[in-house]
């Protein structure tokens, strides 16, 4: 900062006060410049990978994946979460119960400490190290027809709908825990909904799964003869940082090719490209 001492009082004090007020700007300026220079990790791109690569038969990396996964890894491993031969860019078992370490350490718990990365908890954890970009928001908590969801899950069904052309009609919604046995947890997060497939033809209801599926859900006809419950569409939405275990396990069986069920069996729905919610946006 220059001062001209041969000016008068008022004009040194005008280049005072100016320079004082220009000095809050030029910090901002190179925090920001300290950020750009640090590399980036897609929430969108980990948060995917969390919830597919536990699934996988061996240690393959999600597409697109790779680096921000090692790079939070490697965050991880510095913490002592992490031992570091996992530092592989596979966001396997052993990294979801080290990122559940992470949030249960800022005093997270429930669904805030599943092991899926969180805005919060990530952006925390790369201080220093990497920028988030691509963050994926639920919304906050809202209804449909009454039954509990958020405000993703809401747009996508009603994406869904459009695309379809079918009524919908919800049986199950999410934040729901206990509320059906035959659940088996899929429904205690976020992201997860139930759809009335009983006054669908046949035609209606592989319509509606595949419209489902088209806009980022993990959707599947449910009938009697795979459990105790009455014909219905499962569907989990891709990417929800709000999902329960169980339900981030049926989105990974999915990318998989397989049914979501316990009994593993080969995926019996429509083939669409698998893709999330903001992929479908960009209409990448």
């Amino acid at each position: 900062m220059s001062i001209d001492l041969r000016a008068g009082p008022g004009a040194r004090r005008r280049t005072v006060v100016g320079a004082l007020a220009a000095a809050p700007l030029a910090l901002a300026g190179a925090q920001r410049a300290a950020a750009a220079a640090l590399p980036t990790v897609s929430m969108e791109a980990v948060l995917l990978a969390a919830q597919w690569d536990p699934a996988k038969a061996d240690e393959a990396v999600t597409p697109g994946a790779g680096p921000g996964v090692r790079l939070v890894e490697r965050a991880l491993a510095d913490r002592g979460l992490l031992a570091s031969g996992y530092v592989d860019g596979h966001f396997g078992t052993r990294t979801v119960a080290a990122y559940a370490a992470w949030q249960r350490s800022l005093g997270h718990s429930g669904l805030g400490a599943t092991g899926l990365p969180g805005r919060a908890s990530l952006e925390r954890l790369g201080q220093g190290r990497f920028t988030v970009v691509r963050p994926v928001a639920t919304g906050g908590r809202t209804t449909v027809q009454g039954f509990a969801c958020n405000a993703r899950t809401l747009a996508m069904l009603q994406a869904a709908r459009t695309r379809a052309g079918v009524p919908v009609v919800v049986e199950q919604g999410s934040y729901s825990p206990g509320a059906d046995p035959t659940s088996a947890g899929t429904h205690d997060g976020g992201g997860a909904l139930d759809l009335d497939a009983e006054r669908l033809t046949a035609a209606q209801r592989r319509t509606l799964v595949n419209a489902l599926r088209e806009v980022g859900f993990a959707a599947w006809l449910r009938t009697p003869a795979q459990g105790r419950w009455p014909l219905h569409v499962h569907a989990v939405a891709i990417s929800d940082p709000d999902l329960s275990r169980p339900a981030a396990d049926q989105v990974g069986d999915y990318f998989e090719g397989r049914n979501g069920l316990a009994n593993g069996a080969p995926d019996d729905g429509p083939a669409v490209r698998k893709r999330t919610w903001e992929q479908f946006q960009r209409g990448d």
